[in-house]
This record gives structure tokens, C-alpha cells and sequence, in this order.
């Protein structure tokens, strides 16, 4: 009776000491919970509100209906800035996929100082959106920038990459490449869970190096590829510091660096209207979660995996 009495005692300062702790651990957690609820959830919700208002920040928001859905069917040149956000996305997205599962390849052969060129590949990914880089990517793209001053020494003359609409988009697909850091990481890590059996099997059969890429690095690395298609191709939809500082927030020269969340920011925080701010913001997530549903609709059709 005794020994059973312990028991009983220990259980009850057992379920007293659990109850303290998940009291403890929920004052602890209280602040994030506040912060979803109103730093994240209050305003998703308020802007799908004002998405059917016409709102300016000073008078209050009048109901419309989908009046701010309905214009995004006329705006002409919100159907500019889906070009170039389209065009940006379409060239600078497999370009920087190429580039970091290259990288990644070369890191992958065993070289010394890995960890140091990993930190220095990955450098960029960190300092790409900085609004810092952004200021120095328009110094280097300028007239009388570090590429023209290149150019000069083997007699070509440069031009102003920044404000000829023929080239400034290409100034920002450019930054966004070179910014293939963190993609090449995760190519890095699936390229090491690749059993080298399968490399040295293949060449004893005889395949040659573009062989074995095409028969087996790829097919084994398609969910990383994959992976790494839907989170760059989301961050490329997003992209706003880059356009902004390189354009002076203009979207110029003639709208050619005018990005979709640039129009919105335009709509939303230089003409006040806050209310087809707010519907374009929603109707850019319906164009990200459709691409995206498309992405994994397509994958059963490539991605492999090798259960």
C-alpha cells in the first residue's frame, strides 16, 4: 500500500509539474499567436475586405463590389506590367536554376575550401534583395558604370543599361541569377544522396559524362529541381527591392522594369487606392497558386522518385 501510495504521489506531481510547463509554454508562444492574429491574419483579411471598396486613407471605404476586379480586366497597363513580371519570370527562373545546379555539380567533385565557396556562392542569396545591392546594381549597369568601363577596354561602347528600355529588364534578370545561392545549396545536398554505385555501374557500361547527367543525375534529382522550380518561381512573382531601386520606383524607362508588385505599391501607396491595391494583391494570388497548381500537375510527368 505504501509503494502504491508513492506512485500515486509522483503521478500527481507529475501531471502538477506538465501542467506548469504547457502554462508556461503558452504565456511564451502568447506574443507569436498575437502577432498572427493581428500582424498576419488581421490584414489579409482587411485587404480581402477593401478589395471590394474604394478606399483612399482618408474618406471611409465605400462598397463597390468586384468593380476593382473588374477593371483589372482593362487596366492596360497592369497588363504591361504581367508582361514583363511574366518575362522576368520565365528567362530569369531557369537561368538561375541552371547556374546554381552547375555550381553546385562543380562544388559536388570534392575540392578543397568547399565550405568557404559555399559560404561565397550562397553570399549573394542573402544580399540580392537588399535595397543596399539594388543601389550598387544601378551604379555598375549605369553610363558611366563598372560593365561600360569593361566594355571600353576591349573597344566596345557601352551603353545605358539601366535607361534603354530594350536592356533595363535584363539588368534585373541578371541580379536576380546571380542571386542562386540558396537553390544551389539544396542542389548540393541532393546531389550528395546519390549513390556513386549507380555513377560507376553506368561507366562500366561505357556512358560517357552527359550520359550519366541526363540518365541519372537528373531523373534522381528531379524532386529537388522541383522543389526548387516552385519556391524560385513564387520568389520571382514577389520581386519588388530590385525594380524599385533600379527604376527609382517609377517602373521605367517606358514601364520597362514595371513588375506586378510594383504597379501594386503604385496603386496602393502613391495614388491612395487602397482598394484596387487590395484586389490586386489577391488577384497575384490566384496567379501564383494557379501557376503553382500547374507546376505540380506537371511534375507526375518528370519528377521522379526512387522509393
Amino acid at each position: 500500500m505504501s509503494t502504491l501510495g508513492e506512485l500515486r504521489a509522483l503521478r500527481r506531481r507529475g501531471a502538477r509539474s506538465t501542467k506548469r510547463d504547457n502554462k508556461a509554454a503558452f504565456w511564451f508562444l502568447l506574443p507569436w499567436f498575437a502577432g498572427l492574429l493581428f500582424i498576419t491574419l488581421g490584414p489579409i483579411a482587411a485587404s480581402f475586405g477593401l478589395g471590394f471598396t474604394k478606399y483612399n486613407l482618408i474618406q471611409p471605404p465605400r462598397f463597390i463590389g468586384l468593380g476593382n476586379f473588374a477593371r483589372i480586366l482593362t487596366d492596360e497597363r497592369l497588363h504591361n506590367a504581367l508582361g514583363v513580371t511574366f518575362t522576368y519570370v520565365l528567362v530569369s527562373v531557369p537561368l538561375q536554376l541552371a547556374c546554381a545546379l552547375g555550381v553546385a555539380m562543380l562544388l559536388d567533385r570534392g575540392m578543397r575550401g568547399l565550405a568557404f565557396y559555399r559560404s561565397a556562392f550562397y553570399l549573394p542569396s542573402l544580399l540580392g534583395t537588399s535595397v543596399a545591392i539594388a543601389v550598387l546594381w544601378r551604379q555598375i549597369f549605369g553610363t558611366e558604370g563598372l560593365v561600360n568601363q569593361l566594355l571600353g577596354l576591349v573597344g566596345i561602347t557601352g551603353q545605358g543599361w539601366i535607361s534603354d528600355p530594350s536592356s533595363a529588364l535584363s539588368t534585373l534578370i541578371v541580379l536576380n541569377v546571380w542571386t542562386f545561392g540558396a537553390p544551389m545549396v539544396i542542389f548540393l545536398a541532393g546531389l550528395r544522396q546519390i549513390p556513386t554505385v549507380y555513377y560507376e555501374a553506368a561507366a562500366i557500361d561505357g556512358a560517357g559524362r552527359w550520359t550519366r547527367f541526363r540518365r541519372i543525375t537528373l531523373p534522381l534529382l528531379s524532386p529537388i529541381i522541383f522543389f526548387n522550380l516552385v519556391l524560385q518561381v513564387i520568389h520571382a512573382f514577389q520581386s519588388f527591392t530590385q525594380a524599385f531601386v533600379v527604376s527609382g520606383g517609377t517602373g521605367g524607362p517606358a514601364d520597362s522594369t514595371m513588375v506586378y508588385t510594383l504597379y501594386l505599391y503604385q496603386q496602393g501607396f502613391g495614388r491612395f487606392d487602397m482598394g484596387y491595391a487590395s484586389a490586386l494583391a489577391w488577384f497575384l494570388l490566384l496567379i501564383i497558386a494557379g501557376i503553382t497548381g500547374i507546376n505540380f500537375w506537371a511534375a507526375k510527368h518528370w519528377v521522379f522518385y526512387d522509393d
